[in-house]
């Protein structure tokens, strides 16, 4: 006779969806004797519990769970995504608006690339939208040295072997040529790490800029460079069903004077293209590279003119 599956959800779920942390992260927190449930440490997230349970995080009580919810944010180049960085660089979580919650990055996007990033406060939504079965494609505008004809990119197309990792067929479009560089749109609808920057060394290209424009149903639209927007609760159930979230409030207004809704698709990665700047960029702490050095439109937000023929954009 089977055993009985006891009431409740997982420990580690039940974290994740407070907000505290994705579920990977609450089982090591778990395994670093940090939670408490009825007065006892445990060191197996292999726990059912419920509302009746009473759950301390680092000698805390365990916050209410809160409706998930979900951001864009436009991540600047020469961020980490990550809560702490060992090596004290500054990460997209240090100049997020004080007002925001907790939040967990969906994904991630390494030191130097920039674009959409989601930002979402639940855990198992987090895991959810990760997951490569969802199917989503996420876009991207890259930038890479060279003169490469179309039919370069056809072992990407077919699906690329590096070793013994297999990448999946990736859509790719030689958009133009800009000088010694040329500017291309790829979707994937995997993310395994730094997979176009290794795809393209691999054919012997270099890539010098990396802009992710799409993530699944979601755009950059004209989100500038540390800009952050909620998704409205009705879009989000719209793109992710119903059950994905209670009733939320409405979301604030941009923070940073962003847009209401993203629009123009890839606007800025194609700004980026001329040698526009954004509005306003992101200005990380102290010991971080001063965000005076960064160049900035004209006030008012009002694209500069194309750079001088001979000079790359940045």
């Amino acid at each position: 006779m089977s055993t009985p599956t006891p009431p409740g959800d997982r420990i580690a779920k039940v974290l994740a969806r407070a907000g505290v942390a994705s579920r990977r992260e609450a089982e090591r927190m778990i395994a670093e004797g940090r939670i408490k449930v009825n007065g006892a440490v445990i060191d197996s997230p292999a726990l059912n519990v419920t509302a009746s349970d009473r759950v301390l995080v680092d000698g805390k009580p365990l916050p209410a769970a809160e409706p998930a919810r979900l951001w864009l944010y436009h991540k600047p180049p020469g961020l980490v995504t990550t809560a702490k960085d060992d090596k004290g660089r500054p990460t997209i979580f240090d100049g997020l608006p004080p007002e925001m919650p907790r939040v967990m990055s969906v994904g991630r996007l390494d030191l130097n690339s920039e674009g959409l990033l989601l930002l979402t406060n639940d855990g198992a939504l987090k895991r959810r939208l990760e997951l490569p079965s969802t199917g989503w494609l996420r876009r991207y505008r890259v930038r890479i040295n060279g003169q490469p004809a179309d039919e370069s990119f056809e072992p990407l197309r077919r699906g690329l072997t590096i070793g013994e990792e297999r990448f999946q067929p990736m859509t790719v479009t030689l958009d133009r040529q800009q000088g010694a560089n040329a500017w291309l749109t790829i979707g994937l609808r995997e993310g395994k790490n730094r997979e176009i920057r290794r795809a393209m060394e691999d054919l012997g290209f270099t890539v010098n800029r990396l802009i992710r424009v799409s993530y699944g149903p979601f755009q950059l639209g004209n989100l500038q460079a540390g800009e952050v927007e909620e998704i409205r609760r009705k879009v989000l159930r719209d793109q992710l069903g119903e059950g994905v979230t209670e009733p939320l409030e409405a979301p604030a207004k941009p923070k940073r004077g962003g847009p209401q809704r993203p629009r123009g698709g890839d606007k800025p990665a194609r700004a980026a293209e001329r040698g526009e700047k954004p509005a306003r960029m992101f200005r990380a702490k102290a010991g971080a590279s001063s965000p005076d050095s960064r160049p900035r439109s004209p006030k008012g937000g009002k694209p500069r003119p194309p750079a001088r023929k001979g000079r790359s954009s940045p």
